[in-house]
């Protein structure tokens, strides 16, 4: 295997990191920013910059030590912590920005090149120059990453030179009075920051080469943070001086003026240059390896992770990188390219943070070596999206909107990775926290939460009682669907992962699916509805088809009594299979007196009915048997309240059969043989009756459509049908 040159704390994140950042901005435009900023000003921008900047770098350096960081950096980082579609979204917006930011130092670099020789200070001018550098340096890549890292040694020494130049250089443009804020006629803070913050964004020229790094978990805490904090103490000191030696008028209008008040110009000059052209080194050589790494895991094409020689150099991506950086050139104007640089960086800092955050917070295998508070990555999230909000809000959801394209695009990709993500997680900690809240909250007469065991085996009409399931537990409620395997002589039953029933079926409609081997069917459901749930969503309705050549079963009639005595709702129902469900556009709710509980389920059912879309045009009846001489508008009054009680929005219908005295059920053929699902109360019986019941229900069957039997569990609260002791 052939040996890759590998680089140490100082060589590979250090010196790239701090060569960044004490770049472009710094020398041609912190200037200006004291100028329109003021001290003060200035100070807060600094500051707040620096700010994102800290906790964006101990947010990733903390991540960088708990997961073997591989090529690519940051979106590394945030592709094996949030998955693949965010940190695939995140990686293309930062390896674009980085694109862009060397078009912004290499315009830098022409603006004080052709200044110095005066070869034109126009935008063509500077398209020009910044094509060529760009040529050279790309060229410099290509031939040897190692060779261009080692230049970096004497880039950094020409800029400590200079800015030893400029401390003691002269003080003829010192102003009378010091500005400490904005003066009259200064340009808004909003846009002095948008421009001054890519001067911060160094700090990730050094993560982006994690692939070359012989201990990155070592590196990148070490070297980043290093080098934040002394561009920190750079940009701080050289405001102070730049504020007590320039007056703000010059400030404002002279982007070279640290070259004029500088001890020796050439070595500023040369500062400014090694500065620019090696930010842009920077650029071009951590920018293709963002590419490579994306592209290795299927998230870009699979022709720019392809890369040559013994270092597995990405010259595919490198050449993306060049056409990028070439259109940012073309561009021309520093300023520009500083806001658009700016939104990037933002975006993809608030998302490495957040990341931390939720590493911390919800992963329980997150156990990095560099530990940081975990209130750390939210202020970094809530400060970068708090100052993209501020400087420009539209292109703050111009940014967002991209990524979630992007997110959506991966999304459906469905690329995959052997890590695990941080989103399961997540929500395994959300909701173990919820259960305990809700476990803590114990009440028995709060609003229904359907929460169903539903038994179903596949069938031609299968789908009809999934989907009606899931029309009663409304959208909060829970689903799971049990497959019985009848096996009476294997006793070894399905492993866990085979309970598991994915199928599209299940999938589409928000329905867990389980499978389980018995040797009985009806010791099945009992043992299921026993045991299965876990604490504070445990299940409390049963749901299942209606016993149709049961009615001798004595192991049915056991069944049927221990979920009762387990105090279940109980719905059964009897699909028409010919009629189905109809137009979805009927639904009856029978009463009577008996009903006090049931009533109140099926008025809830009945709601949840309605905000279902197939069923959101139906017309729901409520039928009450009026069988004694009780005055029809005071039962329709009563009936009335408790319907509006219920926000269900309902027609009365109040059936007079004292004379006549005609069966329960007759009434029920003729008034909704024509209904697409009629709910039918269970009365309580005696379990010795269960045969005769549902013998009577059967002929019943025969003559309606579909049909839901409900029996309302203890917990409902009973609404006061007996009309006869109110009248």
């Amino acid at each position: 295997m052939i040996k890759r040159n590998k680089f140490g704390t100082f060589s590979g994140v250090f010196t790239p990191s701090l060569l960044t950042i004490l770049g472009v901005i710094m020398y041609m435009r912190l200037g200006w920013v004291v100028g329109n900023a003021g001290l003060i000003g200035t100070i807060v921008i600094i500051i707040i910059s620096h700010v994102i900047a800290v906790t964006t770098g101990l947010s990733v350096s903390s991540v960088a030590t708990d997961k073997k960081i591989g090529a690519g950096g940051i979106y590394y980082v945030l592709s094996r912590s949030m998955g693949i579609p965010i940190g695939g979204s995140i990686g293309i917006a930062l390896y674009v920005g980085t694109a862009f930011s060397i078009s912004l130092y290499l315009i830098g670099f022409s603006e004080s090149f052709n200044n110095y020789f005066d070869l034109g200070m126009t935008i063509n001018s500077y398209r020009i120059t910044g094509s060529i550098a760009l040529l050279l340096l790309t060229a410099l890549a290509i031939k040897s990453t190692s060779t261009a890292i080692k230049i970096q040694y004497f880039i950094l020494a020409a800029i400590i030179l200079s800015l030893i130049s400029i401390y003691f250089g002269t003080t003829e443009f010192a102003p009378q009075t010091i500005h400490m804020l904005p003066s009259e006629g200064s340009v808004p803070l909003e846009t002095v920051f948008a421009i001054f913050f890519p001067a911060v964004t160094g700090f990730t020229a050094g993560i982006a080469m994690s692939g070359d790094l012989k201990n990155p978990k070592k590196s990148i805490p070490i070297g980043t943070l290093l080098a934040i904090g002394v561009g920190l103490i750079v940009y701080i000191g050289l405001a102070i001086f730049i504020a007590t030696h320039v007056n703000t008028a010059i400030l404002k209008s002279d982007y070279n003026i640290l070259i004029k008040i500088s001890f020796f110009a050439p070595a500023v000059i040369a500062g400014i240059w090694g500065a620019t052209l090696s930010s842009a080194l920077g650029g071009i050589l951590g920018g293709p390896r963002i590419l490579q790494a994306m592209s290795i895991d299927k998230v870009t094409p699979k022709i720019f992770g392809k890369g040559k020689g013994e270092n597995n150099e990405p010259v595919n991506a490198l050449i993306l990188v060049f056409l990028i950086a070439e259109a940012g050139i073309l561009i021309g104007e520093l300023d520009v390219i500083a806001r658009v640089v700016s939104m990037f960086y933002l975006t993809a800092y608030g998302f490495i943070n957040i990341s931390y955050f939720l590493e911390s917070w919800a992963n329980p295998d997150f156990q990095p070596t560099f530990k940081i508070k975990r209130w750390i990555g939210l202020l970094g999230f809530i400060a970068c999206f708090g100052v993209m909000f501020k400087l420009d809000i539209i292109a703050m959801i111009g940014a967002l909107a991209l990524i979630t394209g992007l997110y959506f695009m991966l999304e459906r990709k469905e690329v995959k990775l052997q890590s695990s993500d941080i989103w399961k997680s997540v929500w395994e900690n959300i909701v173990n926290k919820g259960l305990v809240k809700i476990s803590d909250k114990h009440n028995d007469n709060a609003n229904w939460n359907p929460n169903i065991i539903l038994f179903s085996q596949e069938s031609e009409h299968q789908k009809y009682l999934l989907e009606l399931s899931k029309v009663v537990s409304s959208h909060t409620g829970i689903v799971t669907n049990f497959k019985l395997i009848l096996d009476k002589d294997d006793k070894i039953p399905l492993k866990k992962s085979e309970q598991i029933d994915r199928s599209s079926t299940y999938k589409d409609l928000k329905i867990f699916g389980r499978q389980v081997k018995v040797d009985n069917l009806y010791k099945g459901i009992t043992n299921i509805a026993t045991t299965f749930g876990f604490s504070g969503v445990e299940p409390n309705t049963i749901m299942m088809g209606w016993p149709k050549g049961l009615e001798e079963s004595k192991e049915y009639e056991e069944m049927t009594e221990t979920l009762l005595h387990l105090d279940f709702n109980l719905l059964y129902l009897d699909f028409d299979k010919k009629a189905k469900f109809g137009n979805y556009n009927s639904v009856d709710l029978w009463w009577r007196e008996t009903d006090s509980k049931n009533a109140e389920m099926m008025l809830n059912i009945a709601r949840f009915i309605l905000s279902s879309p197939k069923w959101d045009k139906t017309s729901i009846r409520v039928l009450f048997v009026n069988n004694n001489d009780v005055n029809s508008t005071i039962i329709h009054a009563k009936i009335l309240k408790l319907v509006e009680n219920l926000r269900v929005n309902v027609e009365i219908q109040i059936i007079a059969n004292v004379v006549e005295q005609i069966p329960f059920y007759d009434l029920i053929k003729i008034y909704s043989s024509s209904t697409n699902l009629t709910l039918i109360g269970i009365p309580n019986y005696k379990i010795e009756k269960q045969t005769e019941f549902i013998l009577k229900t059967n002929e019943l069957f025969e003559t309606i459509g579909s049909t839901l039997m409900v029996k309302a569990a203890n917990n409902f609260n009973e609404l006061d049908l007996d009309f006869i002791k109110n009248n």
